[in-house]
């Protein structure tokens, strides 16, 4: 499936069963995560970031000191969620859970 292409309904709904910490807002993929410390969740963005730009697909990151916020959307399918948001969004799942404390 194109990276232009909206997710199917049917495969959102999947995609948020399986990733329940993951939900919809104002049709963007949104999930907070929270760190041990803000160093931590420093180090979370630096690990998405080098995730993102491998993918050349960039999600809006805001920190607020141990939490840290992702939004997934794709602007080339019209602002819609895609396949590809879900997997970034399923990697980064990955990468928090694999996270070796830094503070």
């Amino acid at each position: 499936m194109s990276s232009h292409v909206p997710l199917p309904q049917a495969d959102l709904d999947a995609f948020l069963s399986r990733s329940p910490a993951w939900r919809v807002e104002a049709g963007a993929l949104v999930r907070t995560y929270e760190a041990g410390t803000f160093l931590d969740g420093v180090a979370f963005v630096g690990r998405v970031a080098r995730l993102a730009e491998a993918a050349d697909h960039h999600p809006d990151i805001d920190v607020r000191w141990r939490k840290v916020t992702l939004r997934f959307v794709t602007h080339d399918a019209g602002n819609r969620i895609t396949a590809l948001d879900a997997r970034l969004a399923a990697e980064c799942d990955a990468l928090f859970s694999a996270q070796t404390p830094v503070g």
